[in-house]
């Protein structure tokens, strides 16, 4: 027998977690082209703007000389629009007075400041022109500058999907960066345990989940069973609980230094999501089911064992919380329920009171 336990006994959440890149970059040509050069090694750490791969640039170089030329000539166009501008101007200066004298008709002074309107058009147009051929200047400059396809993160660079050769488009994606450190575990939780985490959340004084910060550590045991150096934080709550499950999606960063953890790689994420003060603990041994109901032997005055139904909370280790039907310092029944009576008079032999000293071992689906 043993007697019934009162403790604060922490709760922990267990979780299967999925690790992915906290940033994932697919690295993808904005020009069309042959590939002609892969610059980075499958596997390695890239750095942002690093080349990883080159398109061949020679009709790009084309198309920028093309434009370079298109340029000058417009220049030379407006030069020498300017000048004729200049010589009107001078013409139409010089004629006004004369013929506001009658020296020369006023037809002639009317067509030197028709030419004059007409020169300045073509200054107009010519500047206009040389606005857009500086703009088809720019966008090749760009599209040669774009055949070194650099990379947009500080990351680890995957394998390549297409080869030296290859014809590539804007649609072709040619390798993915991942950042590793931190790394995202991404893993579900019940509207119980969200619901509980994040009353744990205000009540030490943070708004929601994402305003924790270090103050619900997570850890993250591997698939062998290991358990990650670095301790995780929450980074991301989605914004429903899915209605067939009753989940929540969270992720958690950790600390990822030496990028021994890679997307896609498997593992449990725990963290105590509350604490139950004054909790009622027994061993798990001394519940018994009976169509459905769970029961215990209490053992009253004069050693005799009555049976009560009891509503069980979290398992513990090898205890289980009792969250109605026991009291604290009530005696029961351990060892041989199946052969006690209800009303029977037992032979008590006392063992160590039950203990929540292994709480933070419970499984997950122990913590229901």
């Amino acid at each position: 027998m043993t007697a019934a336990a009162s403790e604060s006994v922490p709760i922990i959440g267990n979780w299967v977690a999925t690790t992915d890149g906290y940033v994932n970059a697919q690295i993808q040509p904005q020009v069309s082209g042959y590939l002609i050069r892969q610059d980075y090694t499958e596997g390695s750490e890239v750095h942002k703007n690093q080349v990883l791969f080159e398109i061949d640039p020679r009709p790009f170089q084309a198309t920028l000389d093309q434009a370079q030329g298109q340029l000058d000539q417009a220049k030379g166009q407006l030069g020498q629009a300017q000048a004729e501008v200049q010589l009107a101007e001078i013409n139409v200066q010089r004629d006004t007075p004369l013929a506001q004298a009658h020296a020369i008709a006023q037809s002639t002074l009317d067509n030197e400041t028709k030419t004059l309107q007409s020169n300045q058009a073509s200054v107009a147009s010519a500047q206009a022109a040389i606005a857009s051929a500086q703009a088809q200047v720019e966008s090749a400059q760009l599209n040669l500058g774009f055949t070194k396809v650099r990379s947009l993160i500080d990351g680890v660079a995957g394998q390549a999907a297409l080869q030296v050769g290859n014809l590539v488009s804007t649609s072709s994606v040619l390798t993915t960066v991942s950042q590793l450190n931190p790394i995202k575990a991404y893993f579900y939780i019940s509207e119980q345990e969200y619901l509980a985490l994040a009353a744990r959340a205000r009540s030490s004084g943070h708004a929601d989940l994402l305003d924790t910060g270090a103050s619900i550590p997570l850890k993250l045991t591997l698939s062998n069973n290991q358990v990650f150096p670095e301790s995780g934080r929450i980074v991301f709550v989605d914004r429903s609980v899915s209605s067939q499950t009753g989940s929540i999606r969270l992720a958690a960063a950790f600390p990822n230094r030496n990028n021994l953890l890679r997307p896609g790689q498997f593992g449990r994420i725990s963290a105590q999501t509350q604490v139950l003060q004054n909790a009622v603990v027994i061993p798990q041994r001394a519940v018994s089911e009976l169509q459905g109901m769970n029961q215990v032997y209490i053992v009253g005055s004069g050693n005799v064992a009555h049976v009560h139904t009891v509503q069980l909370g979290p398992q513990i280790g090898q205890d289980i919380v009792i969250t109605k039907g026991v009291d604290a310092g009530e005696v029961l029944v351990t060892e041989g329920n199946d052969k006690v009576k209800d009303g029977a008079r037992v032979a008590p032999q006392q063992e160590t009171t039950a203990t929540a000293s292994n709480a933070g071992q419970a499984p997950r689906g122990e913590n229901q």
